[in-house]
């Protein structure tokens, strides 16, 4: 699930896009002003902010950079302003939108589903993944969730299915496995293998068609 910040001064305007976000399905967090989502910022993560420009003590603009200054987070800012300076500022501290009120909360809504799905877009290019329909295989955070659910494997579960997807769709010996997942110098029982394949086919659940075997050779992930 999603997480959103709802960062405005005004009561009225945080319920009514926390109503639309919720009726998204996401989680909603809210903060009265820019010093509190900062601290919030400092101890959570977020996969969006939603944040007011005219804010009392910290302007929208300052609490944006001083989030940013923490880490990334994606932004689309508020405003009764619409003015060409203001849109501008606001895009160069790096904001991914920029909704002028009084606005619509369903295309309010539509352009955060957007933002998170672009910057989710990114953020996979930006790291080695791999994904079947609802399989999500994280390489690099060593991941792996189906429907969103995160899947718990042992070790050699998790080496054995990135080597196979790795190498998505090529024939492997039993022996190519062994040496690869297990080591050059391993001189354990071969069964070894068959048992990990089976756990893994029992991991994946629904996606454990994709681990074929092929008689007198050995395995093959077919994506």
């Amino acid at each position: 699930m999603y997480k959103i910040l709802i960062v405005d001064d005004e009561e009225k305007i945080r319920t009514i896009i926390k109503k639309y976000a919720e009726f998204e399905g996401y989680k909603v967090k809210e903060a009265i002003d820019g010093m509190e989502a900062v601290s919030i910022c400092r101890k959570e993560d977020f996969d969006l902010i939603i944040l007011d420009v005219m804010m009392p003590e910290l302007d929208g603009f300052s609490t944006c950079r001083e989030i940013r200054k923490m880490k990334k987070i994606p932004v689309i800012m508020l405003s009764a302003r619409g003015e060409e300076y203001d849109r501008i500022h606001g895009f160069e501290l790096g904001i991914d939108d920029y909704v002028v009120k009084p606005f619509s909360p369903r295309e309010l809504m539509m352009r955060v589903n957007v933002v998170i799905k672009r910057n989710l877009k990114q953020d996979e290019q930006s790291r080695d993944v791999f994904n079947i329909e609802e399989l999500h295989i994280d390489f690099t955070g060593r991941i792996v969730t189906i429907d969103s659910e995160r899947i718990n494997m042992s070790p050699k579960e998790y080496d054995l299915l990135f080597y196979m997807v790795k190498n998505k769709n090529i024939a492997l010996t039993r022996e190519q496995l062994i040496t690869e997942v297990w080591g050059y110098d391993y001189y354990g029982d071969d069964r070894t293998l068959d048992t990990h394949i089976k756990l893994l086919r029992n991991s994946l659940r629904e996606y454990r068609k994709c681990l074929v075997t092929l008689r007198g050779v050995g395995y093959r992930f077919e994506a």
